[in-house]
């Protein structure tokens, strides 16, 4: 019978509900240079992206506290929130596409979690106290001179990063600016900013150090989506049972009676979740290759042919078949492009300026002289773009007046916001209801209609 006790719990935990410490053998080979090479390019982008500027105004930007966005040097306010409603809604959706095609490749090769993980803190780990055999034996040492010195080390090297990290995962929702201002101002001047840095610190050191796998198997939920998002056709990392079962130890001698798998367990101790590929797909396998690499290295040693571990799919090495696109993987596919396209439509047609006009609250309408009436509003208007603009109201389709309460002309910066108080006059002769909705258009220095908005003015009882 087929032991699948492994299914029963997670290779982190034992019976007692303890933590297994995983202790990963170094990888090596083509994947692991693969993906060390993406990983630099990722920590290139990652640690200059929020400093790059466009005339004056940063690249990337997700100030939360102040609800402003940036993107690509596009500014989106909270008025534009439908906007990132619609593209969270399209990136689960492509989540969800791109698993059901190719599983975890992205936890593998793309998630933060992943790359800070395997390909900074691991490589330090494996510098400063060797592979996982002397990992493990320098643990249950006794805490001699050495002992202290690596661990200190380690330890320092670790929370300096996670502080240098905090400190740029700050700069994306604050602005480069604003975090240099922390840096060198006096700490008085911003014990708010330098304490989430210290509280950022804390919680990278903690999942780098101490949780590591544990935000894979534990806290992240994508590993338990596989279960619903997977099917037969999926591309993911995979043990051809086919060719390597009936497993068996390696002999110099005649082995036609076994498969390829000689039993060497070299997949299992790099890998960095500590599961065994040959029992299948499981929760915690991040799609890493490590153990691609671990099983190729052995393939070449013993003559056998290389890829027993595999990107592959179920039917790929049962059947034999390639990837095909089935109808579910239409259908999302179908989905995701119409709200692409539906995000590109409102991006290409969000206009420069938008804004609330609010009528005052609890005041009547106003006699202005025999003939005519007026109503007092207020406006907020957002300057999406990275010039400042001079914009001035008209009434449109009545003859109506706007007469502003102070400044004639609403000066609003670049990326800001700009306020103003105004009257809308009304001749009595177009006032035939209660309630009438006015359209008012704003107009930049020369003219040149830019936006329009719409409210109610309200007049006497017919």
């Amino acid at each position: 019978m087929t032991d699948n006790t492994f299914r029963d719990s997670i290779a982190t935990v034992d019976k007692q509900g303890k933590r297994n410490w995983i202790y990963a053998q170094k990888p090596k080979g083509k994947w692991y240079n693969i993906r060390s090479v993406v990983s630099l390019l990722y920590f290139s982008v990652f640690c200059s992206l929020p400093f790059i500027s466009i005339n004056g105004r940063p690249l990337f930007l997700l100030n939360v506290v102040e609800g402003r966005f940036i993107l690509f040097g596009s500014i989106f306010w909270p008025q534009d929130f439908f906007i990132f409603g619609l593209a969270m809604l399209a990136f689960i959706l492509f989540i969800v596409v791109f698993t059901m095609a190719f599983g975890r490749l992205f936890c593998g090769w793309m998630c933060p979690q992943t790359i800070f993980m395997e390909m900074l803190f691991r490589k330090i780990e494996y510098w400063i106290e060797g592979d996982a055999v002397k990992q493990k034996l320098l643990n249950q040492a006794p805490w001699d001179a050495d002992k202290i010195f690596r661990k200190t080390s380690k330890h320092l090297i670790f929370y300096t990063l996670s502080f240098l990290i905090a400190n740029l995962f700050l700069a994306y929702i604050i602005g480069a600016d604003q975090l240099k201002a922390i840096i060198t101002d006096p700490l008085s001047e911003h014990q708010g900013g330098f304490l989430a840095i210290i509280i950022f610190s804390g919680v990278f050191y903690g999942v780098f150090a101490f949780m590591r796998e544990q935000i894979c198997t534990i806290v992240c939920p994508y590993g338990r989506l596989q279960g619903v998002l997977l099917d037969k056709n999926s591309i993911l990392v995979a043990y051809d049972y086919t060719r390597g079962e009936p497993r068996g130890k390696f002999r110099k001698s005649d082995q036609n009676e076994l498969g390829d798998c000689i039993d060497c367990n070299q997949c299992v101790k790099v890998c960095p979740t500590g599961i065994d590929i040959r029992n299948g797909t499981q929760l915690e396998c991040t799609n890493c290759t490590a153990c691609i690499d671990a099983c190729n290295f052995m393939m070449a040693k013993t003559g056998r042919p290389i890829n027993l571990i595999r990107y592959a799919s179920e039917n790929g090495i049962a059947q034999k078949k390639k990837l095909r696109f089935s109808p579910r993987l239409k259908v999302y596919s179908s989905v995701l492009i119409l709200l692409l396209g539906a995000i590109v439509t409102m991006l290409v047609s969000r206009k420069p300026v938008s804004g609330t006009i609010m009528r005052t609250p609890g005041m009547l309408y106003q006699e202005q002289g025999i003939d005519s009436l007026s109503n007092l509003y207020r406006i907020k208007l957002v300057n999406k773009t990275g010039n400042d603009i001079p914009l001035h109201l008209k009434v449109e389709e009545m003859a109506g007046a706007i007469t502003m309460v102070g400044n004639p002309i609403i000066h609003v910066k670049a990326g800001e916001q700009g306020e103003g108080t105004f009257f809308i006059i009304l001749p009595k002769k177009m006032i035939h209801q209660r309630k009438s909705t006015i359209h008012v258009g704003i107009y930049d220095d020369r003219n040149n209609r830019i936006s329009g908005l719409s409210t109610t003015f309200l007049g006497p009882v017919q």
